[in-house]
């Protein structure tokens, strides 16, 4: 019994609790700068997050901002850059982009810039990207809150707001007329209550009529 709590005894080593170690962030005479805590190795790559495509990611050729998406945009790109725009950027700059936003007209110290100002109707696409992912003036960086791809998104639909705000008679569909006919209501509505518009028959009706 005494060779076998012998044997036993020597399994029972805490070598591996009480090897030599560094609490965090703590001094290093092992390394010329001291620090315990060693920078990642150059070029390290996290999986799943290696950025070949380094245009996507920064909006930029070299130093300069590009003037091109990286997708195709679509009417799903349009619909998604509009609906983040609307949560994310919409509070300072307004739905249509003049920096008539809910913020600034409640005092807010500096107003945005309105998008449709000549500098930035002839700023690349890139440089909206850029402003979302890396923050501009007092504005901060929205890479934490915005995905990659809904970045270019809004950035898209900034676009199509700059067209919608600043397009000519030669823009608009055939058979559009502009402005567009303003909507007729039977009840203009109490606040409460939302405005009441005529049936689709009613107006049917009523331009048959005239």
């Amino acid at each position: 019994m005494v060779c076998l709590a012998v044997i036993g005894s020597v399994g029972c080593r805490i070598d591996m609790q009480v090897q030599p170690r560094y609490n965090p962030l703590a001094k290093s005479d092992f390394f010329p700068d001291q620090r315990s805590e060693r920078p990642r190795v150059e070029g390290t790559v996290a999986r799943g997050d290696e950025r070949v495509d380094s245009y996507f990611y920064t909006g930029k050729i070299g130093n300069n901002d590009g003037d091109f998406m990286p997708f195709p945009v679509t009417q799903e790109v349009l619909e998604r850059g509009r609906e983040r725009y609307n949560v994310y950027c919409s509070p300072c700059h307004s739905r249509v982009g003049d920096g008539n936003g809910i913020v600034p007209s409640r005092g807010f110290a500096r107003k945005p810039p309105s998008y449709h100002i000549e500098r930035l109707q002839k700023a690349p696409i890139g440089y909206f990207f850029d402003v979302a992912t890396n923050g501009f003036g007092i504005m901060l960086d929205y890479s934490a809150q915005i995905s990659v791809r809904d970045r270019w998104c809004i950035a898209a639909y900034i676009r199509a707001l700059q067209l919608s705000q600043n397009a000519t008679a030669a823009d608009v569909p055939a058979g559009q007329s502009v402005p567009s006919e303003a909507p007729k209501f039977m009840e203009p509505g109490t606040g409460a209550t939302l405005p009441q518009t005529p049936p689709p028959s009613s107006k049917m009706g009523k331009a048959e009529t005239e």
